[in-house]
């Protein structure tokens, strides 16, 4: 199996799990919050896809989906468009309001298709290249994108336990 394969599952993994997660959530418990301060599905959700299509557009040199294909307006969000969701206070987490998971879902789907497209083009070469130097070391785009998996990976499982517990 070639790096851009793995990469291409590992990804793959993330749409499915996160459609998973979000099935069958009721719109009322999107926004619902355990404690005062606690996340929601549907920021652990936004925050996620944010992260991703912020990561890869930058390292594909692209645009990203959400301006790109008019999810930001979609969404209509009170947050610069470059807001990905992190360092957000509690009171930022409660303003991430979706009112249907179909939104997070297309949101999710076009992400998706984007980084696909960029990992279908990838060489183990490209891997190597340095895409970030302000880190000690320098990171490169093998590191981000397994970077963006793990926290993809991370909040979906965190979702998917709210989703249990507001049942």
């Amino acid at each position: 199996m070639r790096s851009r394969d793995l990469l291409l599952y590992a990804y793959g993994e993330i749409q499915q799990t996160l459609g998973r997660a979000l099935s069958g959530v009721p719109a009322e418990q999107l926004t619902a919050r355990v404690g005062p301060e606690s996340n929601t599905i549907a920021w652990l959700a936004w925050h996620l896809l944010r992260v991703q299509d912020d990561h890869v557009a930058e390292v594909a040199g692209r645009e990203q989906v959400w301006t790109a294909e008019g999810f930001a307006q979609r969404f209509g969000l009170p947050f610069d468009d470059s807001a990905t969701g992190y360092g957000f206070s509690a009171d930022d987490v409660a303003a991430v309001r979706v009112g249907d998971p179909q939104l997070l879902l297309d949101y999710a789907a076009a992400v998706h298709a984007q980084s696909e497209q960029f990992l279908q083009g990838l060489t183990d070469d490209d891997l190597d290249r340095v895409v970030d130097r302000r880190w000690d070391p320098p990171v490169t785009l093998g590191v981000r994108l397994v970077s963006v998996l793990s926290d993809d990976l991370q909040h979906i499982g965190q979702a998917a336990y709210l989703k249990g517990l507001l049942a």
